[in-house]
């Protein structure tokens, strides 16, 4: 694991830009050489004074390159899609985020692209003649509705498989970090990286530590062994899918036995990656929508953000944005729409979820040991819980209780309370029915 990234106190703030921006659904014309530019990027330099208020460290936009409809069907990953604008309306951007010390990721997609990518087009215009051919997993000798079958990403026709055998595969992802690191960028997130051949991904990290050895590296991985997966494939970072959903799960069936299992995994995995640690991303129900109990909302992000690792926020979460992922085409539409509300415009519960991220993200600041400290469960009932991180010489202390009824806790001498609610008693420290705390000695 690379220590060195660790030192900095890093919260990210992760945007879907076709969604945030509400960009047409489909391109009119992907790939299109000519053609009507929405500048819409330009629209999120007034969103950045909205982060630093914040107290996000950087900013992972989602996908932005020339895509078909949603993004991951990139068709052009060295032009921005047109719907969000040009080349100089993302260096423009970097450049507003540098000037506000935040740093920028993008989302590149590795595993497959488009059908209307101009590979993919030249091999159903050629056959088995064409060039690019072997960029694919084609087979021509089984019919189908193109004449032949390829190799698709978990069966959507329209996300092509990338053959990742052939090295020119490689050289051309590593050119595609090459270009985006040159205008600026500073993290990577490697869409679908469960799917990807470990060697590939291996490869590829080698070549780009030349051209930058801090680069971040964030894994999508969903499923499988994550420290496998992590260790073969030399991820930096790795999202954390076991813990966002032992979160919400524990909460909504006051199992915090269920959390407490997530946290030993997430202990070793620290030991061999930086966990991307989050409560909703863009392929995920919103977490305002997921909680049973709304009054739970301040539980999740306490333990987000007083876990090591890399807390991410997803755009609208700070406001108890609401919206549901379901299992059909088009079932991401809620989750990826316009905010309800542009900045300096909160009011109500959004103002109040707004304060309560603010404040969190702020003791998560204060404290960059908390980033790769050492994680222990002190304290286990179905309906309270109580953990700890340490370094050489701090110690923070997070409690939460979903009990209709207070609970006693037993905290270290010398610890302050930094965020929440209890109530100091003779012996012990009384926490609130569906109260939760954070102490700590620094």
């Amino acid at each position: 694991m690379e220590r060195q990234l660790m030192k900095r106190s890093e919260i990210w703030y992760h945007l879907y830009p076709l969604g945030f921006l509400g960009a047409e659904e489909r391109n009119p014309a992907p790939g299109a050489v000519d053609g009507p530019i929405s500048h819409r990027l330009a629209d999120l330099v007034g969103w950045l004074d909205h982060l630093v208020e914040l107290g996000v460290t950087g900013l992972l936009l989602g996908p932005v390159f020339e895509s078909g409809s949603h993004g991951y069907d990139v068709v052009d990953p060295f032009r921005i899609d047109r719907r969000l604008g040009n080349e100089a309306d993302l260096v423009g951007l970097i450049d507003e985020c540098r000037q506000r010390s935040l740093r920028v990721g993008l989302d590149v997609v590795f595993h497959h692209v488009g059908r209307d990518h101009p590979f993919f087009v030249d091999v159903l215009a050629h056959g088995r003649g064409s060039s690019r051919a072997d960029w694919f997993h084609i087979d021509f000798d089984r019919p189908g509705d193109d004449g032949f079958r390829y190799a698709k990403f978990e069966g959507h026709g329209q996300l092509v498989k990338l053959n990742h055998g052939n090295d020119q595969v490689l050289d051309w992802a590593v050119e595609v970090a090459r270009y985006w690191l040159d205008r600026g960028v500073d993290a990577l997130r490697l869409d679908a990286a469960y799917a990807i051949p470990a060697g590939f991904l291996a490869t590829f990290e080698s070549r780009v530590r030349a051209l930058r050895p801090d680069l971040l590296r964030i894994g999508e991985v969903i499923h499988g062994d994550y420290v496998a997966i992590a260790k073969a494939s030399r991820l930096t970072s790795v999202t954390q899918y076991e813990l966002w959903k032992a979160i919400w799960s524990s909460l909504n069936e006051r199992n915090f036995y269920e959390l407490a299992h997530a946290l030993e995994r997430h202990i070793d995995f620290c030991r061999h990656f930086v966990p991307w640690n989050f409560v909703g991303n863009h392929d995920t129900t919103r977490i305002a929508s997921t909680l049973s109990d709304r009054r739970h909302l301040p539980h999740a992000l306490a333990i987000l953000f007083t876990l090591p690792g890399l807390p991410a926020v997803y755009a609208g979460d700070e406001q108890g944005a609401e919206g549901r992922k379901y299992d059909r085409e088009g079932g991401d539409a809620e989750i990826r729409k316009p905010l309800p509300y542009r900045p300096g415009e909160l009011a109500g519960d959004s103002l109040l979820i707004w304060q309560l991220h603010r404040e969190l993200i702020a003791v998560r600041r204060a404290r960059p040991w908390l980033a790769d400290g050492a994680l222990k469960v002190t304290q286990l009932s179905n309906r309270s819980m109580a953990f700890e991180v340490r370094s050489q010489t701090n110690l923070l202390v997070t409690v939460l209780n979903t009990d209709d009824r207070s609970v006693s806790c037993s905290l270290p001498p010398g610890l302050v309370l930094v965020a929440g609610h209890a109530v100091a008693k003779l012996k012990a420290t009384e926490l609130p029915a569906q109260g939760w705390g954070i102490w700590s000695s620094a």
